[in-house]
């Protein structure tokens, strides 16, 4: 299966290690597999493949993820697709540096 690549450089994504219990929440509701759990702890695989949804920050019980949901290039695309007014996902428009 494809990975989809979706923000460059990082994203509203944040995951706080200290407060994390390792319960594995955010890893079974990620739909791109941006998480894993090592050494009883979350960590952060792949911050590219965050689309922003939120599922994870809205499925952690300890509050230890935080993001921006509705930013970002997913939004973008769905904003544009939707008819909707869009100031755009952020990403460069020359081709050899745009994450979308």
């Amino acid at each position: 299966m494809r990975e989809w690549r979706y923000l460059l450089n990082g994203s509203s994504l944040a995951l706080d290690a200290e407060t994390c219990i390792g319960c594995g929440s955010c890893v079974e509701v990620c739909p791109h597999d941006v998480f894993l759990v090592e050494a009883g702890k979350a960590r952060i695989r792949d911050r590219a493949l965050c689309m922003e949804c939120g599922a994870c920050s809205r499925n952690c019980p300890v509050g230890a993820l935080g993001v921006s949901s509705g930013v970002g290039c997913a939004a973008a695309i769905i904003a544009g697709k939707r008819g909707l007014a869009s100031s755009g996902c952020g990403c460069s428009t020359d081709s050899s540096s745009s994450c979308c």
